[in-house]
């Protein structure tokens, strides 16, 4: 018997968790955060109660509630007896945390596979951010935590992977495959089960700077014959996001013109997780003199995925960087006002602060959470600020879009677009799924078009989209299928 069973990635954007069933081997693709239906409960001051932990997420629907998967000290909490883990491996498409967030609630028994870089990312936002429940990917603090008693986190077993490997897990044998897509070290997946071969595209695209690694991973899973391929289906029918032309390399372009005709300050607002927009606005900074200023949270990325030799990027101490330190509580820059972690990048002496910092000699690498330090640096006349994100697609981003608006406005900068998909779009989605020619295809990581993003989905909505996803991918396989949540597919 062997069986697929979707419990996240179903109508919405992220969330994938997907569990597959061979022989009695099952393995988890992927557990991710659901931004979506956590946002549909909580917000920055009504969040998930610690005390509760595991309890919280299972009641709103957030992860599945099944036996054997999650934590022995959690399950506890919730009065449950702990069982063994059921599950004999998670496979970790990429460090993205709708792909990887809610690992932190599962058994610590249960071995995780990744990618090398993907394992970095991690280790970087480890040492750089406040542990919560939905950070312990790499290990975790048993709960309830003894008052004034440091316990050892708990490490869970990892191992990485690079394609051409082959992972032999109970009757499954699973190849890695590198895909392109905007986090480094990402990955699709051909695996082996005793009735044919399953394929899974995690998050991947056709445009960009290594888009050969997508077509080795389509070459690869068209050459098996796959019974199923499971696809991530994103930008299906989002009409708003622009189509590329050249992707990674129009950006580039796009932005070194805007750079140099600005005078004074130009702040570049991205995700630090992508190696490749890295990359892009290093090497703008060069073209045109200036310093590439990265925010001090960031620099643990660059640290680790530095490491790197593949990725190509920069070291934190490079003479073309500049690390900037933002005031602490104290509104000073005092060294123990910093977080342990953080003061291994305090004595650089390419660290910067507002008051030092040469803004028409600077391109400020400062995502939306960080803006608030333009307060003390007062951007002078005549600079701009670059957006190099995704434009909104939902109501809870339309929210920040326009925050961000607001801030820029307030300083008088001049807006500039301009951004690269991480996501296939629906042209390469079904040259993708078309080259490939699976029997059946399972699409994930879409959503019905939808204006009220945070209201729950209605029956009639869902089947109206399923009719839209059977009628794009005519002909492409042999069947076509939106899963529906904890349905389990046979194969």
């Amino acid at each position: 018997m062997t069986r697929l069973t979707f419990y996240g990635g179903i109508n919405e954007i992220g969330g994938n968790k997907i569990l597959l069933e061979d022989e009695g081997t099952r393995i988890l693709l992927d557990f991710g955060m659901s931004f979506g239906k956590r946002e549909e409960f909580f917000e920055e001051y009504l969040t998930p109660r610690t005390s509760n932990a595991l309890g919280d997420f299972l009641e709103m629907g957030l992860v599945p509630d099944l036996e054997g998967i999650y934590r022995t000290d959690l399950v506890r909490l919730l009065g449950r007896q702990p069982k063994p883990s059921l599950i004999d491996a998670i496979f970790l498409s990429h460090a993205h945390a709708d792909h990887v967030n809610y690992v932190s609630f599962l058994h610590e028994d249960i071995p995780l596979y990744c990618g090398s870089s993907t394992l970095l990312i991690l280790k970087a936002l480890v040492e750089s951010k406040t542990r919560t429940i939905e950070s312990e990917i790499l290990d975790f603090v048993r709960r309830p935590r003894t008052r004034g008693r440091r316990e050892p986190p708990v490490k869970r077993k990892i191992e990485t992977f690079r394609t051409g490997d082959k992972i032999r897990v109970g009757s499954l044998l699973v190849e890695p495959v590198h895909v392109d897509h905007s986090a480094p070290g990402a990955y699709g997946f051909i695996i082996h089960t005793s009735r044919g071969v399953v394929a899974y595209t995690g998050d991947l695209r056709l445009h960009g700077r290594r888009y050969q690694m997508t077509e080795d991973f389509i070459e690869k899973a068209k050459k098996e014959k796959p019974l199923a391929l499971i696809s991530e289906g994103t930008r299906l029918k989002e009409k708003h996001r622009r189509q590329e032309k050249g992707g990674e390399e129009e950006v580039k372009e796009e932005c070194l013109k805007k750079v140099r005709k600005t005078k004074g300050l130009v702040v570049a607002d991205f995700n630090f997780k992508d190696a490749d927009r890295v990359k892009t606005f290093y090497w703008i900074a060069q073209k045109t003199k200036r310093k590439m200023v990265v925010h001090l949270l960031d620099a643990f990325l660059l640290k680790y995925l530095s490491q790197d030799p593949a990725l190509g990027l920069p070291k934190p101490d490079d003479p073309n960087i500049l690390i900037f330190l933002p005031k602490r509580q104290s509104g000073t820059y005092r060294e123990d006002d910093y977080q342990r972690a953080e003061r291994q990048f305090y004595h650089y002496p390419n660290t910067v602060t507002a008051e030092n910092l040469e803004q028409e000699k600077s391109l400020l690498c400062f995502s939306y959470w960080k803006i608030k330090e333009l307060i003390d640096i007062k951007p002078m006349p005549k600079s701009c600020f670059i957006h190099s994100l995704s434009e909104p697609f939902n109501e809870e981003m339309e929210l920040t879009y326009q925050r961000l608006r607001n801030w820029v406005d307030h300083y008088k900068l001049k807006f500039f677009q301009s951004h690269c998909s991480g996501h296939a779009s629906e042209r390469e989605l079904k040259e993708i799924v078309g080259r490939i020619g699976p029997k059946r295809l399972f699409l994930v990581h879409t959503k019905p078009p939808k204006k009220k993003y945070l209201v729950p989905l209605k029956e009639k909505e869902i089947r109206r989209f399923q009719k839209l996803v059977k009628r794009e991918f005519r002909g492409l396989a042999e069947e076509i299928i939106t899963p529906e949540y904890g349905k389990p597919y046979e194969l």
